[in-house]
């Protein structure tokens, strides 16, 4: 996390290596399809829990994971 002027810039690399992670699995389970397009609603899910303060890039993939997957049990 890099600090300028007093306010937090967000790390590119910590929510694309948790985009990464989380979609990665969610391919592979059948829950969103394999392509090169990045889900739209899942990259902001990781965004959304980055803003809110989580840093580490497997707790926010798999929070992203569980908060798509219940937005998906229907």
């Amino acid at each position: 996390m890099l600090v300028e002027r007093g306010m937090q810039v967000p790390s590119v690399e910590v929510v694309s290596d948790a985009y990464a992670i989380a979609a990665n699995y969610l391919r592979r389970s059948g829950a969103i399809p394999d392509t090169v397009h990045p889900n739209d609603e899942l990259v902001d899910i990781v965004v959304q829990l980055f803003q809110r303060g989580e840093f580490n890039k497997l707790k926010l993939a798999n929070k992203a994971i569980s908060v798509f997957e219940a937005e998906h049990a229907a």
